[in-house]
């Protein structure tokens, strides 16, 4: 078994990433292999709405010129997605959205492709708005009809500065019991 993650932060290895990490440690406890990729730095742009996906049914967007494609195949392989972001303005990051935007038009034009995946968001937040981030993620989850396991509280950690989220000890146990919860589902689902 596989989970994947897509960390939408700017900042690569943040605080995004270290909550996503934590999750990875329970989940590898497990044996259950991850995977993290960084959106930071990489080329990555909203979808255009020429609905082309729906033409061509290949699994694929129509727009080559980014990594959407490359995540795209990445979910395509994995049992789990996890879909991190760090919170702008009380949503995800724009990297982020143009991700969910992409991807779940391209899974809807194809049969609901992700469809009995397992699904997790991850948000980091300095203060105020991860609860929208977070449900902006779920709305990827619930629409594309994957199973979204739970956890303690709301997949939150809070932290400005980078690795700030490391002295939020409530936030990493939220992740630690995510990652276990998430283990838990994707074995009994590939027993």
């Amino acid at each position: 078994m596989k989970v994947m993650a897509f960390n939408g932060s700017a900042r690569k290895d943040g605080n995004t990433s270290i909550l996503i990490r934590t999750v990875f440690s329970e989940l590898e406890k497990e044996g259950i292999e991850t995977e993290l990729f960084q959106l930071a730095g990489k080329k990555i742009q909203g979808c255009i709405a020429c609905f082309k996906c729906f033409q061509n049914k290949d699994r694929q967007c129509s727009v080559k010129k980014d990594v959407v494609n490359e995540c795209i195949d990445k979910m395509l392989q994995a049992d789990g997605i996890i879909l991190g972001s760090p919170t702008y303005f009380a949503d995800v990051s724009s990297e982020l959205k143009a991700l969910i935007d992409r991807a779940g038009l391209v899974a809807k034009a194809n049969a609901d492709m992700f469809q009995r995946k397992v699904g997790a968001a991850v948000v980091a937040v300095r203060r105020g708005g991860a609860i929208h981030a977070f449900d902006s993620i779920n709305h990827f989850f619930f629409i594309g009809q994957m199973i979204v396991p739970g956890s303690s509280y709301w997949n939150v950690g809070i932290g400005l500065d980078k690795g700030a989220v490391e002295q939020d000890a409530e936030g990493l146990q939220t992740m630690q019991v995510l990652g276990q919860n998430m283990a838990w589902l994707l074995k009994k689902l590939h027993a």
